[in-house]
């Protein structure tokens, strides 16, 4: 049986499979990173790093009728709080690709987005994240999207997509043009 548990895929002949990022990183005035095997541990290792408040910033751009489409704030939280969070929605955060995450410590100037396609972006204390992927396994490389993709959306996940709106007092706002796929 086919495994349909991920947020991008791509064609390998006739058929549609899991797209891994390799574990490579890319660095300049910011670092990216692939996210091998849609893993939200990568994610929760540098918010480790952050000191709090923190904010998500959850980008939500392809509705199945959990909500409207938009960007959803939390209030601030704490790291600890960001770390349970990611724990608890690691299954939909690793299998899902109808949304964006952010997360920003202002006390740190930092910003973590994790994106559709399964890229990992890191803008503030780069050399801080390229030391933490490095420690990681990861390698300085190329880190590429395929260009015929899919970002897969699973309706069984749409409960876990209800369940983690409910987490926070969300401050909802329109997706702003970029957001949009």
């Amino acid at each position: 049986m086919e495994d349909r548990r991920y947020r991008l895929g791509h064609r390998q002949g006739d058929r549609w499979v899991a797209y891994r990022h390799a574990a490579t990183f890319e660095a300049g005035d910011r670092v990216i990173a692939g996210i091998p095997s849609s893993d939200p541990g990568v994610l929760q290792s540098l918010v480790s790093l952050l000191r709090g408040p923190l904010r998500l910033l959850y980008v939500l751009h392809t509705p199945r009728g959990e909500a409207a489409a938009g960007r959803y704030e939390s209030p601030e939280i704490s790291v600890e709080q960001t770390s349970l969070f990611i724990r608890r929605f690691s299954d939909f955060l690793a299998a899902d690709g109808r949304f964006d995450l952010w997360v920003h410590s202002a006390t740190d100037h930092a910003t973590l987005v994790w994106d559709r396609h399964d890229q990992l972006f890191g803008y503030g204390p780069v050399d801080l994240f390229v030391s933490r992927f490095r420690e990681m396994g990861f390698v300085a490389g190329r880190v590429e999207v395929p260009g015929q993709h899919e970002h897969h959306y699973r309706a069984e996940m749409d409960v876990h997509a209800a369940d983690l709106l409910a987490a926070f007092d969300w401050r909802h706002s329109p997706l702003r043009p970029e957001d949009e796929q």
